[in-house]
C-alpha cells in the first residue's frame, strides 16, 4: 500500500473491493463501465494537464511556504472587514470539527436539531441587535444582502407604485463601494434606476420606492438615520439600512427608527477576514415581508409528541422552489460562519459585547484626541470606530507603509483609520507615532484609553438586547464547550455515516485540506490590502483558476461568485454582456429544460431574461425536437440555454452536442450548470461538450465542506469570447477588460475556502481526479445493482448505466400507504441521512454516494434500503401505526416505561445488527411542518410564548 498517495485516502473502495463491485455488475474493468456510461463523442482525447500529485505532508509544507508570502500587517482599512479575535473554544470545537463542518443543509430536521438551534440563536441575535421582527439564517455577504434588500423593497412596493412604474432607488453616497457595485449589477436587469446622492439633501420624491443608508457610513461618520427614515416613511419610501452589527451594541437599532430592512455582515463576531470570506451576512425585516424574505428561516414547531422542535420554516416558499416567479435565487446560506458568529455572541453575552464595543470606541476616541493634539483635523463628529483625518496623504502613506501599517486612503487629502477588536494600547501609540513623524513632531504616548462617547445622544442605544438565557449562561470555556457538544450530538454529519444526497456530492473533506484555514497568515489578510501583501493568496488563486480552467476545457475562470446560485447569475450576466457588446440588446430568451434545478429559472429572471421551458422525454432526457422548435421560434431573441450535465436525472445524454449546436446555430450561448461536475472531471468537460460557460460548486465536486448549509463557492469558467466580461471589483482589479460590475463583495469571493479546493486538486493530480470520477460512477452503479428488485431506477443511460447518481422510484409504495418522506425518516433509525427527496421528480429519492464512500459503507446503506422495502411490503394502506409512519424513533421512546406500539423496540431502534455498533439517536420525533408555518416563531422566545402560539 502506497501510504504517500492522497488518492488512496480520498477514494473509499480498495482495489479488491472495486473488483468485487465490478464483478457484481458483470464487468471486467472500470474502463468497461466508463465505456458503457459515457457517450464516446464527448470523452476527452487526452489526460488533463495538471501538476504531479503531492503527498499530504508535501502539500502542508507547500501551503505553509506560500503562507509566508502573505504579509499579515496591522490593518485599519475597515470598509466592512476587520481583524477579529476568534475564541479558541469556537475554533477548536466548530471550525476544526467535522461534526459541524461536514453536515448538510438541515432539510431533515429531526437529525439537524443542533445546527438549527445555533441558527435560531443567530436569528435571535440579529433580531435583537437590529430591532426588526424577523431575520433569516444568513446570506452570502453584506453587499449581496444589500442587493437582496433592494429587490425585496422593489417586490413589496405598494399597488399604486407598481401601477405607476415607480422604479427609483436612492443610494447614499456613504455606502460601501463594493455594495454600490453590487447594487448596480442587480438593479439594471430588473428595471431599477439607482440614484446616488447625499441623504442630507435628498428630496423624498414620490418617484422613489426605496432607499438604502450605511450606518455608520463608509468613512465612519454616523448620520441621523432616524430623521431620514421618518421623512421617508411619510413619503411612502421604504428604507434599508446596512449596519455594522458590532456598532449596534452602542447605536440604537434601526428597526426602532422604522427601518424596513436591516442588513450587514457578522464577520466582526470572531470570523477571520480570510481575504474576503467566507463570512455570514445577516438580513432582518418586518414580519409582513416574510414571504419575500430571501434565503432560509429557522422556525419553532412541535414534533409528533407535541414537544418543541426546530425546522427550516416556510420551506415551500424557498426561492429556488418558486422557480421563474422568484425574486431571488438564494439557496446557499453561510451556516458554518453563522453558527460561529452566534457562538461568539453566546460566549460573550450582552455584557461581553458591550465591553468589546466600548473598548473599540474608547480607543478610537483616544486616538482622535491624540491626533488632534498633533494638529490634525479629525472630520467625523459622530463615530463608532472609524476616524477620518483631513491631511495630505502622500507622506503618511509612505511612513505607514514603512512601519507596516495599513490605513485607508479614500482621497489624496483624506486618511481613514478603523479601530478593531485586536487593537491594543501599544497599537494606538504606534499609530500616533506614524502621524507624529509625518507632522515632524514629538509623538504623544498614552497609557490608558479615554472614556468619552462620540455618538450623538439621539442615536445612542437605550434598548436591551440578548436577554435570552442562552446568551447569559455559557460564558466559561467549559460551559461553551459542553453547549457546543450538546448541539453537535443532535446532528448527523459525515463523521457518522454516508450522506448520499443526489446533486449535492457529500464527499470527504480531508483534514489536510482543512488545516490551513486556521493558520494566521491565511486568516488575517484584508481583501483590500495592497496586492504585494497578498502574494500567497494571489499565487494560489491564480493557480486554482488555471486548474479549473484546464479541468473544464475553457479559457478563463473567475473565483468571485461565493455560491452556486451566484455562479449561475454571474454566468448569465456575462452572457448578457457578451450579447450587448455585439449590439444584441434584444436577446433575452433563456431556454431551460423542465428537469432543471429551480435556481436556474430564478437566476434567469434576476438577469432580466424571459424563461421558456423545454420538454423532457419519457426517459428524462431533453426533448431535442421541442428544444429545436423553441430555439428556432425564438432565434431572433435567443440569449442562452441553461443545461445540467449529466442531466438532473443522472444520465449522460448522448444528444448533448446536438443540443449545444442547436443553440449556437440560433445565436445563443450555452450555460452549463456544474452541479454534476463530479461525473465529468478527467473524463469529459463542458468545453468539450460545447458549452460556453459553466459554474462549479467547489462545495460539491472540489471538496469544500457543506458546513451545515454553507459556505459554498461557485466560480464560473468561460470560453474565449466571454473572457472580457468576467466580473470586476471597484477596489481591487479583477475580471476582464470589459468586466461586468461585482457579483460578490470581495474581489475573489470566499478566498479562504478556496484553499481547500486548491489542496484537493494539488494532492490528487490528474490520475487521482480521474480515478475519483470513475469510482463515483462505480459506486452509484453498484448501488443501482444492489437495489434492483427492491427499488426501480427511474432513468438510465442508453446502455443501462447510471451516471454518478440515480433516481429511485418510491411512488408505487403509496399502495401500501407509504410516502417517500416515510422512507426518509425511517433511514434515520438505520443511522443514515436520507438521499435527496422528491427532486427532480416528486415521490422519488435521488442517490449519490461519491467516490469517498467504501464498499462496506455502501453495503450498509443498501442493506438499510432493502430492509426498509421489506418493512414497506409488510404494511397496508389501512395501517398507519407502523414502523415507517412512526419513524424516527427517539431514545426517549425506546427507554420509556410504556411501549404500546405493535412492533418491538428492537425493530424500532435496532433493525439491523450493524446499527448497534454506532447508533445515532434523533433528538426529536417527526416534526410538524404545517404547524410551524401557521405559527411562525423564528427567535429564542420564552417557552410561555411558544405555548401560547
Amino acid at each position: 500500500m502506497n501510504t504517500n498517495a492522497f488518492a488512496l485516502r480520498h477514494i473509499g473502495p480498495k482495489e479488491e473491493d472495486q473488483n468485487l463491485m465490478l464483478n457484481a455488475l458483470g464487468l471486467d474493468s472500470l474502463d468497461q463501465l466508463i465505456y458503457e456510461t459515457i457517450p464516446d463523442d464527448i470523452k476527452l482525447k487526452s489526460a488533463l494537464n495538471l501538476d504531479e500529485p503531492m503527498t499530504e505532508h508535501e502539500y502542508l509544507l507547500h501551503i505553509h511556504d506560500l503562507s509566508k508570502l502573505n504579509k499579515a500587517r496591522k490593518t485599519y482599512i475597515g470598509l466592512g472587514y476587520h481583524p477579529t479575535v476568534m475564541p479558541a473554544v469556537i475554533q477548536r470545537n466548530i471550525l476544526e470539527n467535522p461534526g459541524w463542518y461536514t453536515a448538510y443543509t438541515p432539510y431533515q430536521a429531526e437529525i439537524a436539531q443542533g445546527r438549527l438551534e445555533a441558527l435560531l440563536n443567530f436569528q435571535t441575535m440579529v433580531i435583537d441587535l437590529t430591532g426588526m421582527e424577523i431575520a433569516n439564517a444568513s446570506l452570502l455577504d453584506e453587499s449581496t444582502a444589500a442587493a437582496e434588500a433592494m429587490s425585496l423593497l422593489f417586490a413589496v412596493r405598494e399597488r399604486d407604485q407598481k401601477k405607476a412604474g415607480i422604479n427609483k432607488f436612492f443610494v447614499s453616497k456613504n455606502i460601501l463601494p463594493q455594495t454600490l457595485s453590487l447594487l448596480q449589477t442587480r438593479a439594471i436587469p430588473i428595471g431599477i434606476e439607482l440614484v446616488i446622492g447625499n441623504e442630507d439633501t435628498f428630496d423624498f420624491s414620490s418617484d422613489f420606492f426605496g432607499a438604502i443608508l450605511q450606518y455608520p457610513g463608509k468613512n465612519g461618520q454616523i448620520t441621523d438615520i432616524k430623521l431620514f427614515i421618518n421623512q421617508a416613511n411619510n413619503a411612502r419610501i421604504k428604507v434599508a439600512v446596512a449596519a455594522d452589527i458590532l456598532s449596534l451594541v452602542k447605536l440604537e437599532a434601526p428597526g426602532h427608527f422604522g427601518a424596513d430592512v436591516v442588513v450587514g455582515t457578522t464577520q466582526r463576531f470572531g470570523i477571520p477576514m480570510g481575504y474576503g470570506g467566507p463570512h455570514a451576512a445577516y438580513f432582518a425585516t418586518k414580519e409582513a415581508y416574510k414571504r419575500d424574505l430571501p434565503g432560509r428561516i429557522i422556525g419553532v414547531t412541535k414534533d409528533a409528541n407535541g414537544n418543541r422542535a426546530l425546522r427550516m420554516a416556510l420551506q415551500t416558499r424557498e426561492q429556488h422552489i418558486k422557480r421563474a416567479k422568484a425574486t431571488s435565487n438564494i439557496c446557499t446560506a453561510q451556516v458554518l460562519l453563522a453558527v460561529m458568529a452566534s457562538m461568539y455572541a453566546v460566549y460573550h453575552g450582552p455584557k461581553g459585547l458591550e465591553f468589546i464595543a466600548n473598548k473599540i470606541h474608547n480607543k478610537a476616541v483616544t486616538l482622535a484626541n491624540a491626533l488632534e493634539a498633533l494638529g490634525y483635523n479629525q472630520m467625523n463628529d459622530s463615530y463608532f470606530d472609524t476616524l477620518r483625518i483631513k491631511t495630505k496623504t502622500k507622506k503618511i502613506k509612505r511612513i505607514a507603509s514603512e512601519k507596516k501599517v495599513n490605513l485607508y486612503y479614500p482621497s489624496k487629502n483624506t486618511v481613514a483609520i478603523s479601530i478593531n477588536e485586536t487593537t491594543s494600547i501599544r497599537d494606538i501609540n504606534y499609530l500616533i507615532s506614524v502621524f507624529a513623524e509625518a507632522a515632524g513632531k514629538e509623538t504623544i504616548v498614552i497609557s490608558s484609553t479615554e472614556h468619552h462617547n462620540n455618538i450623538s445622544d439621539s442615536l445612542k442605544r437605550t434598548s436591551e438586547f440578548l436577554t435570552e438565557p442562552v446568551f447569559n449562561t455559557h460564558h466559561s470555556e467549559t460551559e461553551l464547550m459542553r453547549y457546543i457538544k450538546l448541539l453537535e450530538r443532535k446532528d448527523l454529519a459525515l463523521n457518522h455515516s454516508m450522506i448520499s444526497l443526489g446533486s449535492c456530492t457529500m464527499k470527504l473533506n480531508a483534514a489536510s485540506e482543512m488545516l490551513p484555514l486556521s493558520w494566521f497568515k491565511w486568516g488575517n489578510i484584508h481583501p483590500f490590502a495592497p496586492l504585494k501583501q497578498a502574494k500567497g493568496y494571489l499565487t494560489i488563486l491564480k493557480e486554482l483558476e488555471d486548474q479549473l480552467t484546464e479541468i473544464t476545457g475553457f479559457a478563463a475562470t473567475s473565483l468571485q461568485p461565493n455560491s452556486g446560485a451566484q455562479g449561475e447569475f454571474a454566468g448569465l450576466m456575462v452572457i448578457k454582456a457578451y450579447h450587448e457588446s455585439r449590439g444584441d440588446h434584444h436577446r433575452n430568451i433563456c431556454l431551460i429544460p423542465s428537469s432543471a434545478h429551480g435556481t436556474n429559472p430564478a437566476s434567469a429572471v434576476m438577469a432580466g431574461m424571459k424563461v421558456v421551458v423545454t420538454k423532457s422525454t419519457a426517459q428524462g432526457n431533453i426533448d431535442v425536437d421541442d428544444l429545436r422548435e423553441k430555439a428556432e421560434l425564438h432565434a431572433e431573441n435567443l440569449s442562452a440555454l441553461m443545461v445540467t450535465y449529466p442531466s438532473t436525472h443522472g444520465v449522460y445524454e448522448s444528444a448533448i452536442k446536438e443540443v449545444t449546436k442547436i443553440i449556437h446555430d440560433n445565436g445563443g450561448q450555452v450555460y452549463m450548470d456544474g452541479a454534476n461536475m463530479n461525473a465529468q472531471v478527467g473524463l469529459t468537460n463542458p468545453g468539450n461538450i460545447g458549452a460556453d460557460v459553466c459554474h462549479l460548486n467547489l462545495h460539491k465536486t472540489f471538496a469544500i465542506p457543506h458546513g451545515g448549509g454553507g459556505p459554498g463557492v461557485g466560480p464560473i469558467c468561460v470560453a474565449k469570447q466571454l473572457v472580457p466580461f468576467l466580473p470586476g471589483n471597484p477596489i481591487i482589479k479583477t475580471g476582464g477588460d470589459q468586466a461586468i460590475t461585482a457579483i460578490s463583495a470581495a474581489p475573489f469571493g470566499s478566498a479562504l475556502a478556496c484553499l481547500i479546493s486548491y489542496g484537493y486538486i494539488k494532492m490528487l493530480g490528474t490520475e487521482g481526479l480521474t480515478k475519483s470520477t470513475k469510482i463515483a460512477i462505480l459506486n452509484a452503479n453498484y448501488i443501482k445493482h444492489r437495489l434492483e428488485g427492491s427499488f426501480d431506477t427511474l432513468y438510465s443511460g442508453e446502455r443501462g448505466r447510471a451516471a454518478h447518481e440515480m433516481i429511485v422510484d418510491c411512488r408505487p409504495f403509496k399502495a401500501n400507504g407509504i410516502e417517500v418522506t416515510d422512507i426518509a425518516k425511517r433511514l434515520m433509525d438505520y443511522g443514515f441521512h436520507a438521499p435527496t427527496v422528491s427532486f427532480p421528480v416528486a415521490g422519488t429519492l435521488m442517490i449519490e454516494p461519491t467516490e469517498s464512500e467504501s464498499k462496506a459503507e455502501i453495503d450498509r446503506f443498501c442493506d438499510a434500503m432493502i430492509s426498509i422495502k421489506k418493512e414497506i411490503d409488510a404494511v397496508s394502506k389501512d395501517d398507519s401505526n407502523n414502523v415507517l409512519k412512526n419513524a424516527p424513533h427517539t431514545l426517549a421512546m425506546i427507554t420509556a416505561d410504556e411501549w404500546l406500539l405493535p412492533y418491538s423496540r428492537k425493530v424500532a431502534a435496532f433493525p439491523l445488527d450493524y446499527v448497534r455498533e454506532n447508533k445515532f439517536w434523533p433528538s426529536v420525533r417527526r416534526v410538524d411542518d404545517a404547524y410551524g408555518d401557521r405559527n411562525l416563531i423564528c427567535s429564542c422566545t420564552p417557552i410561555e410564548a411558544y405555548a401560547e402560539a
